[in-house]
């Protein structure tokens, strides 16, 4: 399999940056199929209190996810790195299907194979209810905010 996905580890604070980056541009998409192609086939996930495996369950996880979390806008901002591994903080904003906004918020821990696929990732979430007003995050980073 030739697929790969750069900036390709080792990472440097440039490359690191740009990877974040591109997986915050990839995921405001919400094309499940688009994101999942970031990671490798046997990828391994922990999602809040779920457990995944493979670029088919990514599918159908981000499917749901982005049926449920409506409007879904997020930042992504590199906390650390090393060689082979970055660790990020977000934040993302949502309606649900009666119009509750909500702000999540969390760290994820991801580590990638020589290709730049992401092998592991390990997201931790907390929710926060919002008003409308509150809102902070409207739709992709433009690119005055890069």
């Amino acid at each position: 399999m030739s697929e790969s996905r750069p900036p390709l580890p080792p990472f440097t604070a440039e490359t690191a940056a740009a990877k974040v980056q591109a997986a915050e541009d990839a995921w405001n998409t919400r094309d499940p199929q688009r994101v999942a192609l970031a990671y490798t086939p046997d990828s391994w996930w922990r999602n809040r209190d779920r457990f995944l495996v493979g670029r088919e369950a990514i599918v159908a996880f981000l499917t749901e996810k982005w049926e449920k979390e409506q409007e879904y806008a997020l930042r992504k901002n590199l906390w650390a790195f090393t060689d082979d591994r970055i660790a990020v903080r977000f934040t993302y904003e949502w309606h649900d299907a009666q119009g509750r906004w909500w702000r999540s918020h969390g760290n994820e821990l991801w580590e990638f194979d020589e290709r730049g696929l992401m092998r592991r990732r390990e997201a931790s979430i907390n929710d926060l209810p919002i008003t409308e007003a509150d809102r902070t995050v409207f739709g992709p980073r433009g690119a005055d905010e890069r």
